[in-house]
């Protein structure tokens, strides 16, 4: 599915019959007939294209229509590459877990965090580990004393079902990874 395009009326396309008319070099030329600015536009050998449709009365440009679609898809394009999309990152902690996998775990929630994501801290409890509730809040307590420098606490740790959760949110995400980034360039 493609998102519908705004078509843009040009010439003779253009419903209004008062049009408020700017020039080629971006100066007011006034509020006028749409006959009238057609005439002007075929003039210069430029067309006359609907810009602001919405406004009373419509605003439209004496340029070349193929150039004004060529930078409107320019500014769509660079518009697209300055959008980032952050996605959330889970992993998952047993409160009994080991510190050499803790360690591991908590790299990769680091990682993750460098790279602009959230990360979204779980602590699975089982059967008899319901009632040491506590382990899993040192275990976040943790994670999040670890992360600080990095990150900070989107939302607190919560109680849901079977587990304690925490998200975590990046702080500073692009200056640390062009920083990153240019200690590669200069290593190697």
């Amino acid at each position: 599915m493609q998102a519908k395009t705004q078509r843009v009326r040009i010439n003779r396309w253009i419903r209004a019959e008062t049009v408020r008319v700017v020039g080629p070099d971006s100066k007011q030329i006034g509020v006028m007939p749409l006959n009238r600015a057609l005439y002007i536009a075929k003039e210069l050998e430029l067309d006359l294209v609907e810009v602001a449709p919405e406004a009373k009365p419509p605003v439209c440009r004496i340029i070349d229509f193929g150039k004004y679609k060529y930078e409107q898809q320019k500014r769509e394009k660079n518009q697209k590459k300055q959008q980032r999309v952050q996605q959330m990152k889970e992993m998952v902690f047993r409160p009994s877990i080991g510190e050499h996998d803790f360690e591991v775990k908590a790299k990769h929630i680091r990682e993750f965090l460098e790279d602009g994501h959230k990360a979204k801290i779980v602590v699975r409890f089982r059967r008899g580990e319901m009632a040491r509730k506590e382990r899993g809040s040192q275990l976040l307590a943790k994670i999040q004393k670890g992360m600080e420098d990095i990150s900070k606490v989107a939302k607190p740790s919560y109680m849901l079902g079977k587990a304690l959760m925490m998200v975590l949110a990046p702080i500073e995400v692009k200056k640390e990874k062009n920083a990153k980034t240019e200690n590669k360039e200069i290593g190697g």
